[in-house]
């Protein structure tokens, strides 16, 4: 990741066609250590595209996968009964409420009580 962030650093900054040199330069401002098989397999992987293309198509493939957090399997029970989706979300909503409910500090009041 720090090399395809350093190389969409560089492009950012106006550099069209980054360089090796220009991935190493970034590296070294930050002190970050250079993987010079990253920065390789990253060139020969884009070498003949457009990052905004493959950016766009990364997106497309994001957009399949569910962002709405773990499936909920809707099993019918003995009563025909489905389970609600929303009846999770309220246990885990009820759960974190107890938590910012209870006292951490030993008795202490708090900066934010």
């Amino acid at each position: 990741m720090k090399v395809i962030a350093a190389f969409l650093l560089a492009k950012l900054a106006g550099n069209e066609n980054p360089t090796k040199d220009d991935l190493k330069k970034i590296f070294d401002s930050v002190g970050a250590e250079v993987d010079e098989k990253k920065i390789d397999l990253l060139f020969s992987l884009v070498k003949d595209h457009d990052v905004t293309e493959l950016i766009a198509a990364g997106r497309e493939k994001m957009a399949a996968l569910s962002s709405g957090g773990p499936a909920v399997a809707m099993v019918a029970g003995p009563g025909g009964d489905a389970p609600s989706a929303a009846e999770p979300a309220a246990e885990s909503k009820k759960v974190e409420e107890e938590k910012e409910e209870s006292d951490d500090g030993g008795g202490m009041m708090s900066l934010f009580d």
